[in-house]
């Protein structure tokens, strides 16, 4: 699943900010649109843990001390990208709705076409006319279940497929991606984070 930045900057275009808590590393900062909780998302952090809760769902992390350091996007870097992998790494609980990974139906007939094209590699033993019947049959039994019968269905007829000697063996490949909440959340929390810094920035100038 594809994540829109523009989809994003749009959800949060009127977002405000709301310090609650503001101790050090005890914080509790709120994040909503004027007048309504739609859409709206707090902070929350204690020493070595960060708590995401709101409309996307609830996602706890635990890493170093001051949790709002680890997710910080580095200063002078203009290629930066969130390290979604890492982050889900230091996941200590997660929304019970949505969860952090789903199956991705694509990604999944991206793997199947790839083992296919590296078990088939050898013209001399795959003529053309041999793997297109064996393509065939793969799509018809396994990948025809996927629409239908979703993860548990098309791992099954995978599991089960047996064609001109051609079997789906030592698989091991990754067939998630990540949810939508937790993309929403991961984008929430950088944005959110940079928002904070640059309030904290601006009262320090203030007050110098």
């Amino acid at each position: 699943m594809g994540f829109a930045d523009d989809y994003f900057n749009y959800d949060i275009a009127r977002h405000e900010m709301q310090v609650i808590r503001d101790d050090g590393v005890d914080r509790h900062i709120r994040f909503q649109p004027p007048g309504t909780m739609c859409m709206h998302f707090d902070l929350l952090t204690w020493p070595g843990y960060l708590c995401y809760t709101g409309d996307m769902g609830t996602y706890v992390f635990r890493r170093q001390y001051d949790m709002f350091q680890f997710f910080r996007r580095p200063e002078n870097c203009p290629q930066y990208r969130m390290d979604l992998r890492y982050w889900a790494e230091k996941l200590e609980a997660c929304d019970k709705g949505d969860g952090f990974e789903e199956f991705s139906a694509a990604r999944f007939r991206a793997n199947v076409k790839d083992y296919f094209d590296q078990a088939t590699a050898d013209e001399e033993d795959w003529t053309e006319e041999r793997k297109a019947s064996l393509w065939e049959e793969i799509e018809n039994y396994v990948l025809g279940r996927v629409d239908d019968d979703g993860e548990a269905g098309a791992f099954l007829a995978m599991r089960d497929f047996e064609y001109d000697g051609f079997q789906f063996t030592d698989w091991g490949r990754d067939c998630k991606e990540y949810t939508h909440h937790f993309l929403w959340c991961c984008h929430a929390l950088e944005w959110a984070i940079r928002t904070y810094d640059a309030a904290k920035e601006s009262a320090a100038a203030i007050d110098a």
